[in-house]
């Protein structure tokens, strides 16, 4: 019975081999993409994890957006990671947890609101502590089915590029520092607030070249952010056990 089921397992072998084939492809990418991240100049708060990035408390994980070929970094704090490379990435994730006294003005203010006000009370002053001069332009976008209601907002940065020393084909004069811009994606998930930003790259890296409209930088921002967040797999925090 043995020897008979041989064809038949040849057959199938022989059907199966491309198949195969282009798993062991895909294993060998999925294991050379997490063999790099691991090798990412990294702090210890959170974990790379199969080429994941995992939150300190395990509240979400994605795949790491940079490579150490392109001198990719990770940087993080209980509450913020920053993803940095040398060429186009500059993306930092913080989630601060939904305190009692703002969960009460959440109900009061409502979603948009409430996410625009804490955006203006704690996330720009951080940006104007580090980067003077610093601004939200005016206009607000509200993505309703994104995480249940997301706002969208941009910020100008004097100085604040963090490709301002990357080289250049065409460079500014040394003393005109770039403005930078960022988009700014804010929403709740599992009782946190979520501010994820990223960089408009292009500003710093074609300079004098650089002809984007701001309605056209809005919307490679919007594009990128709902893309990154897209990628995010988030997970409830489970109970402290009890001591």
């Amino acid at each position: 019975m043995k020897f008979a089921l041989i064809p038949i397992l040849l057959a199938l072998t022989g059907g199966i081999s491309p198949l195969c084939a282009q798993m062991a492809q895909k294993s060998d990418a999925d294991s050379t993409a997490a063999s790099d991240a691991a090798a990412l100049p990294q702090q210890t708060y959170g974990r790379v994890e199969h080429g994941d990035y995992v939150s300190p408390t395990g509240l979400y994980r994605l795949k790491v957006p940079v490579l150490a070929g392109l001198g990719g970094t990770i940087s993080d704090t209980p509450n913020v990671v920053t993803f940095d490379d040398d060429y186009t990435v500059h993306i930092s994730i913080a989630a601060f947890p939904l305190a009692r006294e703002l969960k009460s003005d959440l109900e009061t203010r409502g979603v948009q609101d409430f996410l625009l006000h804490f955006f203006d009370s704690i996330v720009m002053p951080d940006f104007i502590s580090n980067f003077p001069g610093s601004t939200r332009e005016p206009k607000v976008v509200f993505l309703p089915h994104v995480a249940d209601g997301a706002v969208l907002l941009f910020s100008l940065h004097p100085g604040g590029s963090n490709f301002e020393a990357r080289s250049t084909i065409f460079p500014k004069s040394p003393k005109e520092k770039v403005v930078a811009k960022r988009g700014n994606l804010c929403f709740i998930k599992y009782d946190h607030i979520f501010v994820i930003s990223t960089e408009l790259a292009e500003r710093a890296l074609e300079r004098s070249t650089y002809s984007k409209t701001p309605e056209e930088e809005d919307a490679i921002l919007h594009d990128r952010l709902i893309n990154l967040v897209g990628k995010i797999e988030f997970s409830p925090q489970k109970p402290a056990s009890p001591n």
